[in-house]
């Protein structure tokens, strides 16, 4: 076992797809930004999949709703989440946990990155009781078949989306 020391100051990064950034993953952008110097929200480019957003458009989104928190950034990544993490600084990943079925996959991410990483530490935080049950791919189904959001998403997303169905 290696001593651990705490750097100076903590860079986390809290990547995710954000399609659309949700209260959920708000909470915990604002609760992560009181636990770390610096947290960016990071992106990850993925062309397999088929986003509601393009990634400009989720920057400017998460732009939108964190500029007011000076120490949070927003960035977009491509390739393994460790090596960016690197390369920027950050000693922490910031997960969100919903249910015991994220428990369960976010455990076997944060393992395998400790093994490509072990300088650099996975931080998990439950999602607050009001959000728990929200994801982005539930916001767009619900959205799609004419459901309610309101409260499920920033304002400034429920805009968009409704700009992007048509319903403005």
């Amino acid at each position: 076992m290696r001593a651990a020391t705490k750097p100076p100051r903590v860079t986390a990064i809290y990547p995710g797809s954000f399609d659309p950034i949700t209260n959920g993953h708000l909470d915990l952008i604002v609760r992560g930004c009181y636990l770390f110097d610096k947290l960016t929200v990071a992106i990850l480019r993925n062309e397999t999949k088929q986003p509601l957003f393009s990634v400009e458009e989720r920057i400017e989104m998460l732009r939108e709703v964190v500029d007011c928190y000076p120490n949070v950034a927003v960035d977009s990544f491509e390739g393994l989440l460790v090596d960016y993490a690197a390369q920027n600084g950050a000693t922490v990943l910031l997960r969100g946990i919903r249910a015991i079925s994220d428990y369960e996959y976010e455990l076997q991410m944060a393992l395998m990155n400790r093994r490509l990483r072990p300088d650099i530490e996975t931080v998990f935080m439950m999602a607050s009781e009001a959000h728990s049950f929200i994801s982005s791919r539930l916001v767009k189904e619900v959205f799609g078949l004419g459901g309610n959001i309101g409260g499920l998403v920033p304002q400034s997303v429920e805009v968009r989306l409704r700009k992007r169905f048509g319903r403005s």
